[in-house]
């Protein structure tokens, strides 16, 4: 570098931040020989005067992202870093150092992503603290280490995701692919324990398809897997967002209504029915559903289902194609 051309001012405020940046290197250096210092990684170690704010690190920090060392700037400041941060990692990451500055958290921690030259994002996970304060007490001087956990974290997103698909599958019903039995009784569980709390009305329904065993006997099991298919959708998509629909078992369906009254939950029902009977079902198959709807009255979850069993059942019995409430 050259400094003949800096001024005395500026060569003081040059020379105390080498001293600074020794001194700090001369104890990290002692802490290594002593097996004392925790903090190795790939990238290497970084230091930021902020006074000046002047950041010295290790050049493998800006060349894995694909930077040749010509490019980076003489002098490097804190600004070089966040502006290549990723806009949804941004806020936490610079809350997390000014968390550090004004002695809320005893270490700046925080994992972000930082774009690449190329412009796609790695991933750093970053850590540092301050080691030096001036007379009265503020942050002068900070020294972290940084690493590149991009490989680590795609493996990590990867798993996340492949969980949430072994989750949904667990709690879908496969062909239909809506929620299955036992989502079903949880969620009712939940919506039990809520009613209890909020005393908000809470109603069932269970459909059953009529003659639907005609259905696999005439037309086989394929046809079968349509109609279920069909029938599924068409109660998915006549409920409202707040409603819970799911296959209860075989040929049956159940929808929970929170916070929903007897006289509306036999509306939707209704118009579930309805939606059924007219609807184009595979080789031009007439199908029609009937339904039982109840309200839940502080009874036990099983004397709710049965309830509501019976009256699907008496929907049935008076010649199907119906919806049977208290």
């Amino acid at each position: 570098m050259e400094y003949s051309n800096f001024s005395r001012e500026q060569l003081f405020v040059r020379i105390k931040n080498l001293e600074m940046l020794t001194q700090e290197l001369l104890k990290e250096k002692e802490q290594e020989t002593r097996l004392e210092y925790a903090w190795t990684g790939n990238l290497g170690h970084w230091y930021w005067n902020v006074k000046t704010n002047e950041v010295t690190f290790n050049p493998l920090k800006v060349t894995t992202l694909g930077y040749d060392k010509s490019e980076i700037p003489e002098h490097v400041t804190y600004q070089f870093f966040t502006q290549k941060l990723h806009p949804e990692d941004f806020q936490k990451t610079m809350d997390a150092m000014y968390n550090h500055l004004y002695g809320k958290v005893n270490v700046y921690e925080a994992e972000y992503r930082i774009k690449a030259k190329d412009g796609t994002f790695k991933w750093y996970y970053d850590r540092g603290k301050v080691t030096q304060f001036d007379e009265d007490g503020k942050p002068l001087f900070l020294a972290g280490i940084v690493f590149d956990i991009t490989a680590k974290k795609e493996m990590q997103l990867e798993l996340e995701y492949k969980n949430k698909i072994l989750f949904e599958m667990s709690s879908t019903d496969g062909l239909t692919k809506i929620s299955n039995h036992r989502t079903l009784i949880e969620h009712l569980k939940a919506s039990i324990t809520e009613a209890n709390l909020t005393r908000c009305p809470l109603s069932v329904a269970i459909f059953d398809i009529d003659n639907f065993k005609k259905v696999n006997d005439n037309k086989g099991h394929i046809y079968g897997d349509q109609v279920l298919i069909d029938v599924a959708s068409i109660i998915k998509n006549s409920i409202r967002g707040t409603d819970f629909a799911g296959r209860y078992g075989g040929e049956e369906f159940m929808v929970i209504f929170s916070n929903t009254p007897l006289s509306d939950a036999r509306q939707i029902t209704e118009r579930i029915r309805q939606a059924v009977e007219k609807h184009y079902f595979v080789d031009g198959l007439k199908i029609t559903i009937s339904g039982g709807v109840g309200q839940y009255n502080n009874e036990a979850i099983a004397e709710l289902i049965h309830s509501v069993d019976t009256k699907l059942y008496e929907a049935k019995r008076n010649g199907k194609n119906q919806v049977v409430s208290d």
